[in-house]
Formats: C-alpha cells, structure tokens, sequence
C-alpha cells in the first residue's frame, strides 16, 4: 500500500483493474485505492505478471502492506511467499517454547519467507489491522474464520465476529474471566442512535484540524466590507465574457483574486511556521474550500495572482466538480500557501475558520447583506459582506494580518484594481 498524500495512515482498496494472470505493464493502472482525501490510480511500478492479490477490493490497510505479488508468469514468487504448512492443526500456544534449532528444522518444514505475523506457520494470517482490532478487544484469532485472500483475516471478520456479542471495554492488562450472572441485565442498543463510521475524507479533516486548534495560537480579525461596486462590478463582467462565450465569474472568484493579489503586497502572511523558522512562499497558491457530503477537501488554484478572474472561476469551478466526484489528483490538493472558505451561499453571515495546515491564515467570507448606513449627511443603502481572517499567531503578527484585512478591504471596494 503506496502512501499517496502527506498524511495517509491507511488506505482501502477500492477495485482492482487486473486479475490474477494478467500480464502487467509498468505505469499501467492495476488498481484504485481510497485515500484519506480522494479515489487515487495505482500504477505498476514494474512490468510482469499479476500472480496473487494478497488485498482484497473493500479491505483496509496501512501503508507499506503488500497487496498483491508481480513476477514472471511462473508462479515461483507466490510460491517463495506462501507459507508453509502447520506442523500440527492446533497452534501452538503463545509463548513457544524455545527449541532447538536443528529439532525445529525437522519437526517444521522450511519456507521462503516470513509469514506477515512474524511466526512459521503456526498463527492464523491475519492483516495489521485486523489483529489491532482484535488484540484491543481481547479476541483470539485462532477462533476466527478468515474471509480474506488465502483465509486471511480482514477487518470484515473482526467486525463480523464483534457483532455477535457484546464485547467488554479494551482493558490494558488481561483480566481473569468472570462468569455472568443469570441475572446480570444484557446491554440494549438504543434505537434512537445511529453510528455512522467516519469517511476516510472526516477521519482525515478531524485529526488534522484538532492539531491546527492545539498547536496553532489562532487569531482573529473581522471586516465589514462593502461590496456594492463589487456586485455591480461583477454583473458587467459577465455581460462581457459571456458576449464572448467566457466563463461566469461569482463573488468568490473575485476574492480570490483580490487574496491573491493582497498576498503578494503582503509576503507577511504568505508564510508557515517551522518550528525555529518561518518559511517565506514565492509563490502564491491558493486553496478553496469545497464542502463534501462526507467531508470537507481543499483543491489548489496554483500561482493565482498570475491568473485572471476567468482563469480562476474555470479551473476552480472544474476542480470542485472533480473533488465532489472523488477525482481530483494529489497534486491538486497540496501545496497551498493561505485558504479561502465561503460559507455565504447558505446564508452564513459571519464565521471563522480553521486553519489549515502548514498554512499560517485562512480567510472566512460570509454573505452579502444589506445594511443602511449613515453617509454624506444621508442614509443609504449598502450592500455589506464580512470576511474574517484567522492567523496563527506563531507566524503572522496582529499588526500584520491587519494591514492585509485592510489592503484586501480597499480592493474589494473598488474592485477594478482586482484585475489591473
């Protein structure tokens, strides 16, 4: 199992595009595998002959488990990996005693190579994974049928196998077997509760936005920004460019390509924080929140106060349809230097937002709102949009991240510097 993003534990295999027997090239796909943040291709890392699958499609792993075997047609490498069979049909009991080397050589026949468990032919297969589970909830894999490749037990046998009876709290030391008591009352489920397992895309978001919460000192600054020219700015754009065939331009697009350009007057808050350093960006890549229904994914416009507006509602919007479809490459989803999330369009009209790491701010757009304001002596009404900025303090100074809010304040309100 390939690790295919920075913080990918464990991956699912979703389909394989070859069979046993099959003749593989190398760079051809041979299967899909699930990340923690998109449905990734595996390519061949050599040509051959597909000769076992030691995953089966649906099965979690964690990186760097062998999911199946490439040779030369012969069988010979899935052989030289087979395990040997058990001298006896009980495994032996845990310890084993220690034995001669020349008896065990005769009373054990030799193998090619180690079982995945450590021992010669004695445990039941089983995957990392499983055996955690297992071994966390006191189960005794030698008690378990393995439905895997080669009965080998998955996670799905673990599952299987804890659904039939309610099993005790993991313990940290094994405790004596106790009986229960004929009239000791059964556990119920409560049937107004669901449990709903985490996508790998929430397990992901979970884990990475509680350290951005514990480690980074966030920060926040608030702006009412009127958008009046902005919006009647955007309306005449799109009259232009769908004159010429062009793509529609929204709100969003337009901030961020006013984030863009405020981000290379301001090298400050195009940072992230290093420990005993800070590392200053060149280049300005923007990340743009798109919510999924089982999470939430970043896709990266990259160097994006080099693009103009309809460059970036194009690929933007291109970018947020593949990420719904699960279809955006790694390198799509990497690299960004400051994060924009626009939660207006539910009607959300002030909110701040989690810094996404290694980043140092993230701005938060809410909606566009009417207000009535007091102006040359008259009331009026304005069109108000309020943008939060979150920094991490380690990095980004308040005074810094003001002059930013501001700079981006006086493009957005006269938004014609947005694309000079």
């Amino acid at each position: 199992m390939p690790r295919l993003s920075d913080t990918m534990e464990e991956g699912v295999l979703a389909g394989w595009r070859k069979q046993v027997g099959d003749q593989v090239q190398r760079g051809e796909i041979v299967a899909e595998i699930e990340t923690d943040k998109a449905l990734m291709e595996l390519e061949a890392y050599d040509d051959g002959v597909l000769e076992k699958v030691l995953v089966g499609e649906g099965e979690t792993v964690p990186i760097g488990t062998p999911i199946a075997l490439l040779g030369d047609g012969s069988g010979a490498t899935a052989e030289a990996t087979a395990p040997a069979p058990a001298a006896a049909e009980k495994p032996e009991p845990e310890p084993a005693p220690a034995v001669d080397a020349a008896t065990d050589s005769a009373a054990t026949p030799a193998v090619n190579g180690p079982e995945e468990n450590g021992s010669v032919g004695t445990k039941p297969k089983a995957s990392p994974l499983a055996k955690a589970i297992a071994r966390e909830h006191g189960l005794e894999l030698a008690a378990i049928a393995g439905t895997g490749p080669g009965g080998r037990i998955i996670r799905a046998d673990i599952d299987a196998e804890l659904a039939k009876e309610p099993q005790p709290e993991p313990q940290s030391r094994p405790q004596p077997a106790v009986e229960a008591s004929a009239s000791a009352p059964s556990p119920v489920a409560d049937e107004d509760v669901e449990e709903i397992p985490l996508s790998k895309i929430r397990k992901v978001t979970a884990k990475r936005l509680t350290e951005s919460k514990q480690q980074a000192p966030h920060f926040y600054l608030t702006s009412a920004i009127d958008v009046t020219e902005l919006i009647e700015f955007r309306g005449n754009l799109n009259e232009r460019l769908q004159a010429a065939d062009g793509p529609k331009v929204s709100v969003n697009d337009l901030v961020v390509k006013a984030c863009a350009t405020a981000l290379r007057a301001n090298p400050s808050v195009n940072v992230s924080f290093a420990g005993d350093k800070l590392l200053q960006h060149k280049r300005i890549h923007l990340g743009v929140a798109v919510a999924l229904d089982d999470g939430l994914v970043v896709p990266v416009i990259p160097d994006a106060d080099r693009k103009s507006v309809s460059e970036i509602a194009t690929e933007g919007r291109e970018k947020a349809g593949r990420a719904r479809e699960g279809k955006l490459k790694l390198d799509e989803m990497n690299g960004s230097t400051f994060s924009v999330s626009n939660l207006g369009m539910f009607g959300i009209e002030e909110f701040s937002a989690v810094i996404n790491p290694p980043e140092a701010a993230i701005l938060a757009v809410g909606a566009t709102r009417e207000e009535i304001q007091h102006r040359d002596g008259e009331f009026v009404v304005r069109k108000i949009m309020r943008v939060t900025l979150s920094a991490d303090h380690r990095a980004v100074d308040g005074a810094v991240g003001a002059v930013f809010l501001q700079q981006l304040t006086g493009l957005l309100e006269d938004p014609i510097r947005i694309i000079a």
